[in-house]
């Protein structure tokens, strides 16, 4: 038990403590009578201590653990979730405590409620205030959709945002988890619940079908998500991303020269084939036009200097998530470029498409 303890960073007392409450207990004891820890046994305390250090109680941890429809693989996709989560927080967090303290160097003073925000809950959802702006339905990727949703008269809008891509010729119910992008639906839109897609608050096959569009990357855990969608709708479609195939990274400029921190976004984020499976479904490519209407973080293939455009940036959370000295090295080395003709040299081909295959996927099931 010694050795269980210091590999895992805990004391002696805690893991007596986790035996006595049947939170991890050992499958048997050594010839002295110790404690003796099996690799299963070491594998559920792993999955304790991380949620534990995610700031969950003890008995949320033993609901989570004990969850038979959980196996190890969909803990670590949940964990790696809450862990990008923390991660973007922080980032968050850093990027405003930045911009205080340059505020602070030319002798400005933020308001209290500007400080307040700094650790409050509406830091994080900051980054979905410019979607209205640069974040609009592309009518030709929505006719994708809901070509895909068949004739399917309910439709569930899972991760649903400000609206975009909801059809309106259609009952649409919307679960959208951000009171920021509620706030901003439109006053005509869907009625929107605050609800995550891993806990959809709604009965088995309550509707003719459940949409999500680019909101998946978003969830704490994909798998477990896709899965609710398929329970509650006999028709499922979902707008993502592909990071699986052999050399995916190399397939959009903006990732191959300026922003490899891209990748790390997406360790450990299932495959396509994983994505499919979990509603049962198939893929189907989807070519970004060149003058997309939606801003979302490829549709300025053909345009690079959209990028130079802060208001741009910010209604796209992979800038946030790579961190703002990534950001500023990325957006530096581009405008440079640009000014110097190399960006041009480099990509003088895209000018003859009208549309990319950047990994844009559909999954229809």
């Amino acid at each position: 038990m010694g050795r269980v303890a210091e590999l895992a960073g805990v004391s002696v007392r805690t893991l007596h403590h986790y035996d006595e409450i049947g939170l991890v207990r050992p499958s048997g004891r050594t010839g002295a009578g110790y404690r003796a820890y099996s690799p299963g046994d070491v594998e559920r305390l792993r999955e304790v201590l991380a949620y534990r250090r995610l700031g969950f109680g003890l008995r949320e941890i033993a609901d989570l653990v004990d969850d038979p429809d959980t196996d190890a693989v969909a803990h670590l996709h949940r964990l790696r979730g809450l862990l990008l989560e923390q991660r973007d927080r922080a980032a968050a967090t850093v990027a405003a405590i930045d911009k205080e303290l340059e505020a602070r160097a030319m002798g400005i003073r933020t308001t209290s409620e500007e400080q307040l925000k700094v650790f409050g809950a509406q830091l994080y959802d900051a980054i979905g205030s410019a979607y209205p702006a640069t974040r609009r339905t592309e009518p030709r990727i929505a006719a994708r959709v809901w070509e895909a949703l068949g004739d399917a008269r309910t439709v569930l809008n899972v991760g649903a945002g400000t609206g975009s891509y909801e059809p309106p010729d259609r009952e649409v119910t919307a679960v959208e988890p951000s009171a920021v992008m509620r706030a901003q639906r439109p006053a005509d839109a869907a009625p929107c619940v605050a609800a995550a897609a891993e806990s959809l608050p709604f009965e088995d096959q309550s509707f003719d079908a459940a949409m999500a569009f680019s909101t998946v990357h978003h969830w704490r855990d994909p798998i477990a998500g896709l899965r609710e969608m398929r329970r509650v709708a006999r028709r499922v479609v979902v707008f993502t991303y592909d990071a699986s195939s052999t050399g995916w990274l190399e397939r959009f400029w903006l990732t191959r020269d300026y922003l490899p921190e891209f990748a790390d976004l997406l360790v450990g984020w299932p495959s396509l084939a994983d994505l499919t499976r979990a509603i049962g479904g198939r893929a189907e490519p989807v070519l970004i036009p060149w003058d997309c209407a939606d801003g979302f973080f490829e549709a300025h293939w053909r345009r690079p200097e959209a990028y130079l455009d802060e208001e741009v940036r910010r209604a796209v959370s992979v800038w946030t998530r790579v961190g703002p000295e990534a950001e500023r090295r990325a957006v530096s080395g581009l405008r440079d470029d640009l000014a110097s003709g190399r960006w041009s040299d480099r990509n003088r081909d895209l000018v003859a498409h009208d549309t990319a295959e950047l990994g844009l996927r559909l999954l229809v099931a």
